[in-house]
């Protein structure tokens, strides 16, 4: 228990922020790139979520040689890094399948511009092993510790939704994961619907069950999400091209030496090499085409929100879609099977 709390802190950095209501996103016309011997004096802002981004890139050797600078700024979740990114304060980030959703119907000032397959295996609502719930029917009446707008939210709605329940049926409770940890380790609450490294932590140091997991129901995605202000900046969008190409190829470094990977994904977020292979075994995020398909199954999972009033209207989640990094990243796209 102690350790999980441990990582829980370590993860659980949270920059807060207030996405503005601004007019709807609209397509804008992408910069032309510039030399990257040009970018010497630029700082690339960029949010992360602990254990993700900076040390997928660090330990790949992905960010030797940079020809610009990059500072990271430490998320506990998604959504955080949408509203931060819509003042321009980060430039570029990877969340999970949700917070895009919650981004847009807030009108944030943010555009996807790539896609990840995270499978969602490690995207799960969990209970405790002596817990009488057995499936999501069971959980009407209960109570479900979740962070808002994260990829939890979404799997939790998806998975009430499939099983013939609504959000009326149950009573969800927003917490950060450190304090849902705390909330379900003392049972105030029945069940805690969260995502890798939390899921394996938890798995390992307390005696759980899933009830519950993404893959099949919703998409599982990822995405790369950067502000319409840098990437209306010659620059930086000349940095965020070179980016994502980057993380792509150490998404593959990583697909292909998973047991170094795990040793130096443990030793940078303080999990045991044990729970860092589980998370990554199942989580890591491989990147793939942002087509039409995956952006429908984002407006659908946008359109089960605002039916089941989380926000006030489903966006049109294609509008908050830019693919001008897709031929050069469609080369780097993995097998995913």
């Amino acid at each position: 228990m102690t350790r999980i709390l441990t990582v829980v802190a370590v993860l659980s950095l949270l920059l807060t922020g207030c996405v503005s209501r601004q007019d709807a996103a609209g397509a804008q016309e992408a910069p032309a790139l510039v030399p990257l011997t040009e970018l010497a004096d630029l700082t690339l802002q960029v949010g992360d979520q602990k254990g993700g981004t900076e040390a997928l890139l660090h330990a790949a050797g992905m960010l030797d040689d940079l020809p610009y600078r990059i500072a990271f700024s430490t998320f506990t979740s998604g959504p955080p890094q949408i509203e931060a990114a819509t003042p321009g304060k980060i430039d570029f980030a990877v969340t999970g399948n949700t917070p895009p959703i919650f981004g847009a119907a807030a009108n944030a000032r943010v555009k996807v511009v790539s896609a990840y397959d995270g499978s969602g295996r490690g995207d799960k609502i969990l209970v405790h092993a002596d817990s009488p719930l057995r499936a999501v029917t069971d959980l009407a009446g209960k109570r479900v510790a979740i962070a808002k707008g994260s990829s939890a939210h979404g799997n939790v709605l998806a998975q009430l939704h499939r099983a013939g329940l609504s959000t009326s049926d149950v009573q969800l409770v927003f917490l950060q994961p450190a304090d849902a940890l705390g909330a379900f380790t003392q049972r105030q609450v029945d069940a805690w619907a969260v995502w890798d490294p939390y899921t394996a932590q938890a798995e390992a140091d307390i005696a759980v069950r899933s009830i519950a997991e993404a893959t099949g129901v919703t998409n599982g995605a990822g995405f790369g999400v950067a502000s319409d202000q840098a990437l209306a900046d010659p620059k930086r969008n000349t940095a965020i091209s070179d980016l994502l190409v980057r993380y792509a190829k150490a998404a593959q470094w990583a697909r292909d030496h998973p047991d170094e990977w795990a040793r130096s994904y443990a030793a940078s977020v303080g999990l045991s090499p044990e729970v860092a292979a589980a998370a990554q075994g199942r989580s890591l995020r491989l990147p793939f085409a942002l087509s039409d398909e995956l952006v429908a199954s984002e407006q659908e999972l946008a359109d089960l929100f605002a039916d089941s009033g989380q926000i006030a209207a489903a966006p049109e989640f294609a509008k908050w879609v830019d693919r001008r990094f897709a031929e050069t990243l469609a080369p780097l796209y993995l097998d995913r099977s």
